[in-house]
């Protein structure tokens, strides 16, 4: 018994390595391939960019963590079977099947857990990603009327790094926008699975009431406000906006975030009226996202 384990476990690492050397291989080769663009591309962010480049990582990393998933529980249940071997050999053959068996299933389990982690992880990313998407559709159109916009623009804080989503220059003002892309889900009695309400202090989902993401575009606004009188010296307060794809969006009170669904956008922005931004101020301020924004190379 103990040979035919020996040979086993030979044939399970032949295979683990076989698998690991064709994967390497293959992610050698796409790198290999983007080495030697035929210029070097320095494009601006599109909408979700991070979020892009996440899904982009899990992706490439996909391969071997299911690979790992899978053969683990193999690997550590022919440990336990070694260890019999060794430990109590007079072991009966049921009783040694009988711990396999139970640490395989145990092993798969967590194995399990973890890849569906990591899934649901991808799935909340991608769903981020076509909120910010649908966004960036939706501002396009105020490209014409003078507006510049800019997506998924880079900032810091101290050690902290984040992203703001949108970013909107124009004649009525600047403007930051955040997105946040929830799922429907079951409803309470009385209120509609589809629409979201605004009350000028937090949002009424169909099942709770909370301020997601109602702070973080003030502060985001704030930063902003703050970075762009440091590097041009106007001082012009960004006015913070809340996107939400997908919903109906009811506005009881006029609040200090201004909440639309993504397709009203261009309307609110354009509805301040009042001209507060020269072409030349817009372009000042243009030209400084577009220094920070201008790094896609994939």
């Amino acid at each position: 018994m103990e040979k035919q384990t020996w040979m086993i476990l030979g044939l399970l690492v032949y295979a683990v390595l076989f698998s690991l050397v064709v994967l390497g291989l293959g992610a050698l080769r796409r790198r290999k391939r983007r080495e030697r663009p035929p210029v070097e591309f320095k494009l601006l962010r599109g909408p979700g960019e991070s979020l892009r480049r996440e899904m982009a990582k899990l992706d490439e990393a996909f391969p071997f963590q299911i690979l790992g998933a899978a053969l683990v529980p193999l690997l550590i249940s022919y440990g336990v079977l070694w260890l019999l071997v060794k430990i109590c050999p007079q072991m009966s053959l049921l009783m040694a099947l009988l711990i396999i068996g139970i640490s395989l299933i145990v092993c798969v389990c967590l194995s399990a857990i973890w890849m569906l982690k990591k899934l649901i992880k991808w799935q909340n990313y991608e769903l981020g990603y076509l909120g910010e998407r649908a966004v960036g559709e939706s501002l396009e159109s105020l490209l014409s009327e003078g507006y510049r916009v800019f997506h998924d623009v880079p900032a810091s804080t101290g050690d902290r790094k984040f992203n703001l989503d949108h970013v909107v220059i124009g004649p009525t003002g600047l403007f930051l926008i955040e997105t946040k892309t929830r799922r429907k889900g079951r409803a309470r009695p009385g209120f509609k699975d589809h629409e979201v309400t605004y009350d000028g202090a937090q949002l009424i989902w169909p099942w709770v009431e909370d301020r997601h993401g109602l702070k973080q575009a003030q502060h985001e606004a704030e930063w902003l406000t703050k970075w762009i009188h440091k590097l041009t010296g106007l001082s012009i307060a960004a006015k913070p906006m809340l996107a939400l794809p997908g919903w109906y969006v009811k506005n009881t009170t006029r609040g200090p975030v201004n909440v639309q669904n993504s397709k009203n956008l261009g309307i609110a922005i354009k509805s301040y009226g009042q001209v507060e931004l020269t072409a030349e101020q817009i372009d000042l301020i243009a030209r400084q996202f577009d220094a920070i924004c201008r790094d896609v190379e994939d």
